[in-house]
């Protein structure tokens, strides 16, 4: 089978993490991966915030908890960094291209054999006065909605096999 095409049905999101971060060459290529989303009209409407800085993460961590209704919670399961994507929210199709950066990042981690699971709540994240905030210590405005939090370590946990596909999702007409 080609290579990319199994990547892309072995894919697993990943819930447990070593703690040690991702090796920086990993780390810029999952970012590249990102970056070469295919996006509408090709306007690349998205930015990408690595957060790398514990405390940073530990920050966006406690407002996605908050926002799960679990103050306490590790919504982030222990990965030692993630991959913020926003999108800006003046373009019509920022969610779906967001959401194409999202998937590059989660098949381009996998083909380096890195963890990685979407966490929701990145909209709600940033919407809060506390996200407005960290938008504008990146130095961003206020126009821009988060998409998703990529997060990614290398995994602490067996990958879990194939799930059966349902029978009635696809119709030729």
């Amino acid at each position: 089978m080609n290579e990319a095409l199994k990547i892309l049905k072995e894919r697993r999101s990943i819930r447990a993490f070593r703690p040690e971060p991702l090796k920086k060459e990993d780390l810029d290529a999952i970012v590249e991966a990102g970056l070469y989303a295919p996006s509408a009209k090709n306007l690349q409407s998205t930015k990408l915030v690595v957060v790398r800085d514990a405390a940073v993460l530990a920050r966006l961590e406690r407002l996605n908890s908050r926002i799960l209704g679990t103050p306490e919670g590790t919504p982030f399961y222990g990965a030692p960094e993630a991959i913020v994507v926003l999108s800006d929210s003046e373009y019509p199709n920022w969610l779906q291209d967001g959401s194409l950066v999202m998937g590059n990042l989660m098949n381009a981690a996998a083909a380096l054999g890195i963890g990685s699971c979407w966490i929701n709540r990145a909209m709600e994240t940033f919407e809060l006065p506390e996200g407005k905030a960290l938008l504008a210590e990146w130095g961003l405005g206020e126009n821009w909605k988060g998409v998703g939090n990529c997060i990614l370590g290398y995994t602490d946990q067996a990958v879990l096999g194939d799930k059966a596909r349902k029978e009635d999702r696809v119709l030729y007409v």
